[in-house]
């Protein structure tokens, strides 16, 4: 169970990054109390997960496990080109998270309820729940999107809008990426660290990449025209 546990919230965690909900989370934390924000987040989160982990669990009774990890690691990779892809608010649920009406409980508690049904993070819930403890995938998930929001909900009482939104959500894509090589290569080959291998060279070949492009566009902008003169002169 500690294992399941572990391993739901770090996924989760890194879904949860950049998200619609976490968009909705500072929205609401701006015009509402944070506790009451989060305890909304909180009772819709556990009831949304619960279903996840049931079906998970059921479906996952009835397949192979091998097949149950390559699914599994197809299943990341479309997580990781969906957060590549990125997120926003649409014009309903920006107009749900700023003109709330009635019990700021009940409007938080609807609102992530119905943007988390069918949402990746619930998706990757049902995904982890079909090859792992079920109560622990359950108290993992919730947990992990719990903090995701939470960090969501103080980032954005404090800085507003104003978030590296490509950076973050560029980084968890890569994240999903190595996680889906690992269970792929994993279920392959059982016996050999090709899984491992794989996550690293992902993650290793994403950072050089983003490096090349970082030092490409700093080059193009003409400002380190003065610091390679510097350079020479040093050197």
């Amino acid at each position: 169970m500690s294992a399941a546990i572990l391993l739901s919230f770090g996924v989760i965690f890194v879904a949860e990054l950049g998200d619609k909900s976490q968009l909705m989370a500072m929205t609401f934390a701006l015009r509402h109390r944070w506790w009451m924000v989060l305890a909304g987040i909180t009772f819709a989160t556990t009831v949304v997960h619960l279903v996840s982990v049931g079906v998970g669990h059921f479906l996952g009774a009835s397949l192979p496990t091998t097949a149950i990890s390559i699914l599994a690691g197809l299943a990341f990779v479309i997580f990781g080109l969906w957060t590549l892809r990125g997120d926003s608010l649409s014009d309903d649920e920006q107009r749900r998270a700023q003109k709330v009406t009635g019990s700021v409980f009940l409007a938080v508690t609807s609102a992530f309820f119905l943007a988390e049904l069918g949402d990746k993070t619930m998706l990757a819930t049902v995904t982890l729940a079909a090859d792992h403890d079920w109560v622990g995938v359950w108290i993992g998930s919730t947990v992990g999107m719990v903090a995701a929001d939470a960090l969501a909900i103080v980032v954005g009482a404090l800085l507003g809008r104003h978030l590296p939104e490509v950076l973050v959500r560029v980084g968890a894509a890569v994240l999903f990426f190595a996680f889906g090589a690992w269970l792929v290569l994993e279920a392959l080959f059982p016996d050999t660290p090709a899984g491992t291998i794989s996550a690293g060279v992902v993650v290793a070949v994403s950072a050089a990449i983003a490096g090349i492009r970082w030092l490409t566009r700093r080059t193009r902008s003409g400002v380190p025209a003065e610091q390679i003169d510097t350079a020479h002169v040093s050197s």
